[in-house]
């Protein structure tokens, strides 16, 4: 079974629930930077969410350089950006 994408309406109600969250420009996606002290906070930071991501079957694209970790949220399956976004970036910004 497809997931659906989220209406135009949906996507401006959740950009307004994320604060720091952007649309990506030329993807269907949403993406946030967080910046720690150092690679320590950064790549403990990663592992909960990596963790959380198996929880949630939901996968982050992202990178890290030392203290910066960039994370780009889209689902594959709906093609675009869903409600799986919306639910993994309000996780993501509680572990934060």
């Amino acid at each position: 079974m497809a997931i659906p994408q989220l209406t135009d309406d949906e996507r401006i109600e959740a950009l307004a629930s994320l604060p720091g969250w952007i649309m990506h420009t030329g993807k269907d996606a949403i993406y946030r930077d967080f910046e720690f002290h150092d690679f320590s906070e950064a790549f403990a930071f990663m592992t909960r969410v990596a963790l959380l991501a198996e929880k949630f079957d939901h996968h982050p694209e992202w990178s890290n350089v030392y203290n910066k970790v960039h994370i780009t949220l889209t689902t594959h399956d709906a093609d675009g950006l869903s409600q799986r976004d919306v639910k993994m970036a309000k996780a993501i910004d509680k572990i934060a």
